[in-house]
């Protein structure tokens, strides 16, 4: 694996931590949920054989710290985030970009709102479920999420957000231990440590989050709606189906589940 260049970018609100690999046309990807750059060390390197490959840890995620730690969020905000690291690596041409689950979100409105910074955008199970035309039940959903965060706790509403995430028949699967890597191993503890920030305050304003669809629609030719081939029947496969079958764009599959293998 090679190291890659390590970089602070100050932001409104927060500095930013990013790394950059490779030479090439700039890629950026964006993780999702508690992940960070470390997320995309698996597949970073490869990618640096092409492209220039950036990725960064989300405000108030890991290394990127917020200067108020109580701040809210806002996916606009984020996706601002992700504009000041493209105009920092790629001030004159437009880069490819990839985003997945929240940070998927994030790509989405960064591409509607700034269309001449993105060439193509793959966005990976964005979970904007106001999207669907049955918005109201997952939108219960997580009002039942934030109801059990706030009256039992963290764990307990994490228990109740993977159950709703999930298909009905994946509920009661045994779950299977496996010794980690020391790397893989701290990469977990980070994801740990992000959880209540995650759950508390990325989770209801990203998944109320609605897209501007006629953007999208005039759009649709540098957007790539993608799924995890085991993600069917899934919440956060939902919303990019019906994207792909609104703007008429073939719905791409990736080996595995909602993290892509």
């Amino acid at each position: 694996m090679t190291d890659p260049t390590i970089g602070s970018l100050r932001v409104d609100g927060a500095t930013l931590h990013y790394e950059v690999r490779g030479q090439g046309p700039l890629l950026l990807l964006i993780p999702g949920g508690t992940g960070g750059a470390a997320s995309f060390d698996g597949i970073a390197d490869d990618l640096a054989a092409e492209y220039t490959v950036a990725t960064y840890d989300p405000r108030g995620m890991s290394r990127s710290t917020l200067d108020d730690p109580e701040a809210e969020q806002s996916v606009a905000e984020h996706a601002d985030d992700a504009l000041r690291i493209l105009e920092l690596l790629s001030p004159d041409e437009p880069a490819r970009v990839f985003g997945s689950s929240s940070g998927a979100i994030a790509a989405l409105h960064l591409l509607t709102d700034h269309p001449r910074r993105i060439e193509r955008l793959v966005a990976h199970e964005p979970p904007v479920v106001e999207v669907l035309p049955d918005a109201p039940e997952p939108r219960a959903f997580l009002a039942r999420v934030q109801a059990t965060l706030h009256a039992e706790g963290l764990m307990p509403a994490m228990a109740v957000f993977a159950a709703g995430l999930k298909k009905d028949s994946d509920a009661s699967d045994p779950k299977v231990e496996i010794k980690l890597p020391p790397q893989a191993a701290a990469r977990v503890e980070r994801t740990m440590t992000n959880l209540p920030y995650f759950v508390g305050r990325i989770v209801p304003s990203f998944m109320s989050y609605a897209p501007d669809m006629n953007g999208l629609e005039a759009l649709s030719n540098r957007l790539v709606l993608a799924c995890g081939q085991d993600s069917r029947g899934e919440l956060p496969y939902r919303p990019a189906a019906f994207l792909a079958e609104r703007l008429r764009t073939e719905l791409q599959h990736f080996p595995g589940g909602q993290t892509p293998a």
